[in-house]
């Protein structure tokens, strides 16, 4: 190797980035020999967003990557993203389960363990830290970096000492937004080499079009590692492409010593790969410079774009993106990564979908206000805290100090469902889809979401319109074809939206009406009366029901939560919009609801 150490990243953040982190490991394995060829300090193969979406999407077994991934990459350092406290999920662990996740994870196979936490709280990092040296691996700790009034080199120094004490083999720069300039990097860098005796490295994302000038300047201030995209997956929210940065290193101080032509290569191969994925390219993966204000990191702005597009809202993405500054100056400037990110953007999709900022307010932010993600790094705003937690306790502690021993109940919850103690831990991060996901692969019935073949679509959207609006029974439907089956198929499926409701509840609705001679009728996509009367409670968006928290006859008082929801990943309750008797209720768990809709009848 010479001076600098690559990571490589297209196996997880850069189609995290570009592709809502839809790769398929079908696709990943049939590279690794060439992968592992190379040289790379490290590979990135796991963590992030990439176990939420193997067993919500792609129903695959994200343990099963991660050991086929080892066996087929056996002399290159695996590395994984870790959220500190909340490991892989949106929450805070117990600390036993913190310790059992990174003991399995090391021994399936990773190596290298980035460790960050979204409040740039280190005491959420102190047992992932302690765990990964336990087990013998390298823990490298993650700044994550932003700017706002209340952040600076002074305290990314601190930050970084503390990680250092604590056990940290190395410190890595987080720039997950691309928020970086060529000269505030190479200050911030020359500060935390002079500062530390641990290597630092740079993960900077090139939205703005200054990441791989930001890789420059950290090499000659003293950086040692820099993380890169193969051509095929680079640039726009992804990652400087690798290719270019060790044509740009090639005899210098800094030559990376890895084989151009070799890696050229296995940009032609993922070249292909990626075509097979176009139905989740995102409008947003492009070179924007609005990044410097909104902070919208990779990662999120793809998967942001196709939670709008399940909304039917896309066209208000420019909206979204002013309100999420708004949000996160009123949280106390939280830096935008996992899952502070998806709290902010979240609760700024709500804000202008419902046309009133917090009439609604996620669970998610209620608990942050609480301080149960950490401390804020500034002040938050009284109104808004107010009106999500009102008079309520604000913990000071660690919040995993309040958190006892959970794995023995994980357990218990999950039974015989969990074969191993990998599947424990894939219901410990993901309860319901977990769950969902471990009893359709015990009943056989595991069936991957459905990828349009690029010939096809483009075959169909050059006849047909792919949007319309259609009127049945008197109502008006919004439809929008999505992708078809092969043209030359007797009879062929056509995918679809119906009023923002999922692709998969269109195909049963297709199949169920296949051969039947009667006129179809689309009501099923709203199945729930429309909401009429004060006493009707209904959601401000799309979702699912989570949780219903009353019954028929149960008295509640206006504001009383009776029902949470799920949208884009975060909880909301709804609340009691009178005070009375419940005298319906018109949903149950796992239910798909529209805004309008009656959930529950309140006289």
């Amino acid at each position: 190797m010479g001076k600098t150490r690559v990571t490589e990243t297209v196996l997880r953040d850069g189609h995290q980035s570009l592709i809502a982190t839809r790769m398929r490991t079908e696709d990943m394995l049939p590279i690794c020999k060439k992968l592992n060829n190379i040289g790379f300090w490290s590979l990135e193969v796991w963590g992030g967003a990439t176990f939420d979406s193997c067993i919500r999407f792609l129903k695959e077994d994200p343990w099963e990557r991660l050991t086929k991934l080892r066996e087929a990459l056996p002399d290159t350092r695996l590395q994984m993203l870790l959220r500190g406290q909340n490991l892989l999920g949106y929450r805070h662990y117990s600390d036993d389960v913190v310790k059992e996740f990174i003991r399995l994870s090391a021994l399936n196979g990773i190596d290298v363990f980035r460790i960050f936490d979204a409040m740039n709280d280190v005491r959420n990092l102190k047992a992932s830290i302690k765990a990964v040296k336990k087990y013998g691996k390298h823990a490298q700790g993650a700044i994550s970096y932003t700017t706002s009034p209340v952040h600076n080199n002074k305290l990314f120094v601190k930050m970084a000492k503390q990680m250092e004490k604590m056990g940290c083999s190395s410190i890595v720069i987080k720039d997950m937004a691309g928020l970086l300039t060529p000269y505030s990097t190479s200050e911030l860098v020359k500060a935390l080499v002079d500062a530390l005796d641990v290597p630092v490295h740079l993960h900077s994302h090139a939205t703005a079009g200054l990441a791989s000038m930001c890789q420059l300047k950290a090499l000659e201030a003293g950086c040692s590692g820099i993380d890169t995209a193969i051509s095929a997956f680079a640039e726009g929210t992804s990652h400087p492409t690798t290719e270019s940065m060790v044509a740009a290193l090639k005899n210098t101080a800094y030559d990376t010593k890895l084989d151009l032509p070799e890696l050229q290569e296995i940009g032609a191969y993922f070249y292909q790969v990626r075509k097979k994925y176009h139905q989740f390219e995102s409008e947003f993966t492009g070179l924007d410079t609005r990044v410097q204000v909104n902070q919208v990191p990779g990662g999120m702005i793809s998967n942001l774009s196709n939670q709008l597009k399940e909304q039917g809202e896309l066209t208000r993405m420019n909206d979204v993106l002013e309100e999420i500054p708004r949000v996160r100056a009123d949280l106390g400037y939280p830096p935008l990564v996992t899952p502070t990110s998806q709290i902010v953007g979240t609760q700024a999709v709500l804000n202008v979908l419902t046309g009133q900022r917090y009439k609604t307010i996620t669970n998610e932010v209620k608990l942050y206000l609480q301080g149960k993600y950490g401390k804020a790094p500034g002040k938050v705003s009284k109104k808004v805290q107010q009106l999500a937690i009102g008079n309520e306790a604000v913990i000071e502690c660690r919040p995993a100090d309040l958190l006892k021993p959970e794995l023995s109940r994980l357990k218990k919850e999950i039974g015989k469902l969990a074969k191993t103690p990998e599947d424990i831990m894939i219901y410990a991060m993901f309860p319901d889809i977990g769950k969902d996901f471990l009893e359709q692969r015990s009943a056989g019935t595991l069936t991957p979401e459905h990828l349009e073949p690029v010939e096809e679509k483009e075959q169909f959207c050059s006849k047909a319109p792919t949007e319309f609006l259609i009127t049945l029974h008197g109502e008006e439907y919004h439809i929008k074809v999505t992708g078809t089956g092969h043209p030359n198929q007797e009879r062929r499926p056509f995918y679809m939206t119906l009023d923002g409701v999922p692709e998969e509840v269109q195909v049963e609705i297709l199949s169920e009406l296949e051969g039947s001679t009667e006129q179809p009728s689309l009501s099923g996509s709203s199945k729930h009366p429309k909401a009429s009367q004060p006493g009707h409670v209904t959601t401000s968006m799309p979702g699912v029901i989570v949780e219903v928290l009353v019954k028929v006859g149960d008295h509640v008082e206006a504001g009383t939560p009776v029902i949470i929801t799920e949208a884009m990943k975060m909880e909301t309750e709804i609340q009691a919009s009178i005070s009375g008797t419940v005298t319906e209720v018109y949903v149950s768990k796992g239910d798909s609801v529209n805004p309008d809709e009656i959930l529950v009848a309140i006289e």
